[in-house]
């Protein structure tokens, strides 16, 4: 790998044994996980829509709209454990869970593996294995959507296999394997337990050379020099045409189609997407040698930051296409995966994709709206079930299919919470102002999640001030109270924000109507310890140990809360999170504190959220990431929220505002970042040596600007199309 710049992918001396060590290719439909070894090649197969049905049809919202005005008075009165009955009585049920489909084997007889070396390059999305007499090279095609793999000098058994970690008992299995012109057709189909939904895969070889005859349940290819593997899965109803399926699959080969020109037209979409950003920490050469799992023994490298930033970029826009990344992104080798591997909404789906807007990833954001868009049926049926309202309320987990609000317990009542969606429309909300227009369909949504406002905002306090009862903060509960409470300061802001932006979309006496009832609300009270209170209802108190930091959602990434516009209110959340506790020591609690640090300003805080992810062994040799230390439940937070802490301490902006340097870490001595996006419509490339930093703005819009700097602000006029260089001194 070159080492002249940041190292645009990884490597590893020896092949993957744990599947979590595998190296990742995606499309944001299918994934693989590609082992590399040279004696049994083994690339797992995944796929977004690639759930468990957990029995009959979806479960719906609980139907407790009539028994909405009793908890509210209930709640306003006193008892302070009250929503803890508002329940229609069912257990916790989890999402579908997500799954792997199976693994694609290739074995062959041992031979010479001098030389040895896996790698995988960020910019082509190729996982590549070679040895002395052997390469395998593994994409999955943004542009065919179809996992292309290639091997030489092929002397081996090929079969498709389901047998994986946890796969379940009573999964019906069906195999089949004919000879064809071309090489080979393999298929398997598997049929869930007590269910009509099966997936099937489908691999159509093409063997140059040598002879292919069948050894049930695949083939054995022997004196070939090389095969060529196309491989889609399917998930159904009923039966799949395999000869259909196989027909799509050839007609990929016509015309003298190869490896090389299937790559080709991959790279014209995945390329120029992972290129547009990139972050140069002036590491040393032999840093950036280093094979990942050795680089991850030196926390402090430069060359490692510059390496997860890299990874992180390429493994979002891998994961993100059908749907934005789930909990394990699009990968995972086993049944049994932690929280379904569902999409969490509430605060894991959000850091993951938080870089999207200025990372200049609108394929992400995209994904992201999809999800959203579908479920849209959903989320209205869950206002009207529980609240009685019109409009939308999201849930906080999601298999992808449903937007039902049905995983709720005692002490996890995702069914009041209310500020979902307009947490997962901000994103939306961001791309419109990076772009300069207004997504019609972002628009009508906001207007649905204004009126749900103007229906659920019933109650007012002795002052006049609007309630927002019941209320939820994911997943933490007042000191001495039930976990469903009064005025939760992230049901404050994202209310606040759904209101004015909605009103921003739509001018006119609807706005009129929402800026009105936004006023009404009460603002955020500051806690007997000089901290933004999590609930701004008088009597409520804090739990400081807690891994979520949802109150401080006014910070980041709302605009809210700024040490520009309103310091005092800042000051206090800086307390908040001076007070905020790591409790479980989740990845996403760390960076979300670091997310959160940088918006205040705070390098030194910035730095040691970074050090505790990096020093608590959080990274596996694929550089995907673990939910807790020392590797523990894999799970894509912390890799794919790295990037958006890197970002957020050296740029941030508003419509109307650049932040540069805002919290570099001590250790970012020198440095370059380019092709960030702001939301005032401009590009930037930022380059920084000690006291010294240039910008060069390309602007889109003709505008004035606040920029900000440690000196101070200053306006600055931007005209569309003209480059505009600042340099900085002592920042």
């Amino acid at each position: 790998m070159t080492t002249t710049g940041p190292v645009h992918g990884t490597w590893e001396p020896a092949p993957a044994v744990r599947w979590e060590d595998a190296f990742l290719s995606g499309n944001g439909h299918h994934g693989a996980l590609v082992f590399g070894d040279p004696n049994d090649d083994r690339v797992i197969v995944t796929h977004h829509t690639l759930v468990r049905p957990n029995g009959g049809e979806h479960a719906r919202p609980p139907r407790l709209a009539a028994e909405l005005p009793s908890l509210q008075d209930r709640l306003l009165a006193g008892d302070l454990t009250a929503a803890e009955t508002f329940t229609d009585g069912r257990p916790l049920q989890w999402v579908q869970p997500f799954h792997p489909a199976f693994q694609i084997r290739l074995r062959r007889s041992p031979g010479n593996t001098d030389g040895y070396r896996r790698r995988v390059d960020f910019t082509t999305g190729e996982a590549t294995a070679t040895a002395a007499d052997w390469t395998s090279r593994v994409f999955v095609s943004r542009a065919d959507d179809v996992i292309v793999q290639q091997v030489t000098t092929a002397d081996l058994g090929i079969a498709l296999d389901h047998q994986l970690p946890g796969t379940p008992g009573g999964l019906g299995i069906g195999h089949s394997a004919l000879l064809t012109p071309e090489g080979a057709l393999l298929s398997l189909r598997a049929r869930y337990p007590d269910s009509d939904l099966a997936y099937t895969g489908v691999t159509v070889l093409a063997v140059t050379g040598g002879r292919t005859r069948l050894v049930p349940p695949g083939v054995r290819v022997t004196g070939a020099s090389s095969v060529l593997l196309l491989t889609r899965v399917r998930r159904h109803t009923g039966e799949l045409d395999v000869t259909a399926e196989a027909r799509e699959l050839r007609d990929l080969l016509e015309d003298g189609q190869s490896y090389e020109t299937l790559l080709v037209r991959h790279l014209d979409l995945h390329r120029t997407a992972y290129t547009r950003v990139i972050l140069d920490l002036a590491a040393g050469p032999a840093e950036r040698a280093l094979p990942g799992s050795e680089l991850l023994k030196q926390p402090r490298s430069a060359a490692l930051l510059e390496r997860l930033f890299a990874a992180g970029r390429y493994h979002l826009l891998s994961a993100s296409g059908l749907n934005p990344p789930r909990l394990t992104g699009l990968w995972t080798g086993d049944w049994n995966t932690a929280w379904s591997g569902a999409f969490t909404t509430n605060a894991n789906l959000n850091l993951q994709t938080a870089s999207a807007a200025t990372g200049a990833l609108p394929e992400v954001t995209a994904a992201h709206a999809a999800l959203i868009h579908r479920q849209l049926p959903d989320w209205r049926e869950n206002a009207r079930a529980v609240f009685g309202a019109e409009g939308l309320v999201a849930p906080t987990h999601t298999d992808g299919e449903s937007g039902y609000s049905y995983h709720f317990d005692r002490e996890y009542p995702h069914q009041l919470w209310t500020a979902g969606a307009d947490w997962l429309l901000k994103p939306l909300v961001d791309h419109d102002e990076i772009r300069g227009e207004r997504d019609p369909r972002t628009a009508a949504v906001l207007a649905e999640v204004a009126e749900f406002y103007e229906d659920f905002l019933s109650r007012s306090d002795a002052d006049g001030h609007l309630v927002i009862v019941p209320s939820y903060s994911p997943e933490n509960r007042p000191a001495n109270a039930g976990w469903g409470a009064i005025n939760a300061a992230m049901d404050l802001s994202a209310a606040r924000h759904a209101l004015l932006t909605a009103a921003d979309y739509h001018p006119g006496p609807d706005a009129d109507r929402w800026r009105a009832l936004a006023d009404r609300l009460p603002p955020h009270r500051i806690n007997t310890d000089g901290a933004l209170a999590e609930w701004a209802w008088t009597g409520l108190d804090d739990t400081y140990d807690h891994r979520h930091l949802s109150h401080l959602y006014g910070v980041w990434p709302l605009d809210e809360i700024t040490p520009y516009d309103t310091p005092e209110l800042a000051a206090a959340a800086h307390r908040a999170l001076d007070l905020r506790g790591a409790e479980n020591d989740s990845a996403h609690g760390h960076l979300h504190h670091a997310l959160i640090a940088a918006r205040l300003r705070d390098g030194e805080r910035v730095a040691a959220a970074l050090d505790h992810v990096l020093d608590g062994d959080f990274f596996h040799a694929s550089l995907m990431s673990a939910h807790y230390p020392n590797r523990d439940v894999y799970n894509a937070d912390a890799a794919h929220t790295l990037p958006a802490v890197l970002i957020e301490a050296l740029v941030q902006s508003t419509p109307d505002r650049l932040v540069l340097l805002p919290a570099l870490p001590a250790a970012f001595e020198r440095g370059q970042l380019h092709g960030i996006r702001t939301r005032f419509g401009a590009e930037l490339d930022l380059s920084w040596t000690p006291g010294v930093a240039r910008a060069v703005l390309k602007p889109h819009r003709t505008l004035r600007i606040d920029l900000w700097t440690s000196t101070g602000a200053q306006p600055l006029d931007l005209v569309a199309g003209e480059d505009h260089v600042l340099t900085l001194g002592t920042w």
